[in-house]
Formats: C-alpha cells, structure tokens, sequence
C-alpha cells in the first residue's frame, strides 16, 4: 500500500505539468486562415484591381490621336482559310490606321471571317456569327470612327476601306471593326467620298481574287465559311 502511495505521489506533479502544458499549447494555437476569413470584414479589391480599359464614343479619338504617335509600323499580314495577303497602311490616314493596328494587336481580327463576297466587287472582312467575335467587341469596346476621305486616296483595285456602320448614321461614320478590299478592274471609284481608304495589298492580291471567286448565298455570305486564321503586324 504504501508503495502505491509513493507511486501515486511522485507521478502527480508529471501529470499536472503535461496538463499545463497542454492547455497552455490550446490557447496559444493560432486560428485558421479559414476561420480567420470567416470572421473578417473582406477587402474590398476593385479599389486595388487596375479597371480594364474600354474604347466609347467619348475617348476612341484621343486615344487613337495619342496611339498613332507613336507607330513605327505599317504593314498587317492577313492569314486565311486560301491563303495570306499583305496590307499597307497609308500614315496621313491615322486613326484608321491606328485602329486597325489596335485591332490587330489585341488579336481581334482572328477567326472572324469575310463575311460579305460581292463577285468582281469586293470581300469584306472582320464580322462573324461566332458569339466569341461578339464577346471581344465588347470587351474593346463600343465606338464609331470619322470619315477621312481628303486625302486624295480612291478606291483602285487592292485598296482596303472602312464601310460605314450599319446603325443611324447620317455622317457615315465608320465601322472600326470590319474592312473591305476592292477587287475591281481598274477600281471601284464610286465609293470615293463616301469610305475612307487606309491602305493597300502590296502581297498576295492572287489570294483577294480567290476568296472574290467563292459561292455566296442570300446577304453575299460565302457558302463555304472563308476564315481569317490569324491577322499579325510586320514589325
């Protein structure tokens, strides 16, 4: 018995000690991120997340007057489902020059399509039923272009030209996203005035005239989807 007692003694003060220990280990174990975030008020991060750059009405032509300054390039390689043409872009017509560089860099001009093929007319180019070119329109954004149409440019053949846009527009402003080429012997002179010319094929117009040459069906829409594979500037 009493070598019980003296057991039972001289294990007392291990036992309380591991039990301290252990309690003071609980209070001093820190909480979880998870129940950290579960408690705490969240930061609010579209105060630090930089706001993503969209072209309106308001600022496309400032912004193009201020990205046109800086362009050393002038020349678009266009890729298609029949083959690549190369464009050149005149300098003094600078925001559609500028926008069609934009647009190329920000890889909008891949997998649209010719959509509209007039036979010994013209193709044009830039649109498509897709819902992802749809997407990247308004991801750019919304915006319309002034004419530029006095810089002694006409529409000879291989010229490439900005339509109008298709909404209320008395002014014929342009339509920044699409383009067309004029495939007509010697030119389409008519459309001088009214569309602004910005460049011209200087490669590949052998490629022009065989997407020209495609079936169209209701709309001048190619019954064989004619793609532009890839748009990328000469640098």
């Amino acid at each position: 018995m009493k070598y019980r007692k003296c057991f039972a003694l001289a294990i007392l003060p291990i036992f309380l000690l591991f039990s301290c220990g252990e309690t003071a280990k609980k209070k001093s174990q820190p909480v979880s991120s998870a129940e950290s975030k579960k408690d705490s008020v969240p930061t609010d991060t579209t105060t630090t997340r930089e706001e993503k750059f969209v072209l309106t009405e308001e600022n496309a032509i400032d912004f193009f007057f201020d990205y046109q300054k800086d362009l050393k390039v002038d020349k678009v390689k266009i890729t298609t489902s029949f083959g690549s043409f190369t464009v050149q872009l005149y300098d003094n017509v600078p925001y559609h020059k500028a926008n069609f560089i934009y647009l190329t860099r920000k890889g909008y001009f891949d997998s649209t399509q010719f959509h509209r093929v007039v036979r010994n007319f013209i193709i044009q180019g830039g649109s498509s039923d897709d819902k992802k070119t749809a997407r990247k329109r308004r991801e750019i954004g919304r915006y319309l272009l002034p004419p530029d149409t006095r810089k002694g440019y006409k529409h000879h053949r291989g010229t490439i030209s900005m339509p109008s846009s298709e909404i209320d527009n008395p002014h014929m402003l342009a339509s920044p996203y699409e383009f067309f080429i004029v495939v007509t012997h010697p030119g389409a002179y008519h459309l001088d005035g009214d569309f602004t010319p910005f460049g011209k094929v200087i490669a590949g117009m052998d490629v022009v005239d065989k997407i020209n040459q495609v079936e169209t069906g209701d709309g001048d829409w190619p019954h064989q989807n004619v793609y532009i594979l890839k748009a990328e500037v000469v640098e």
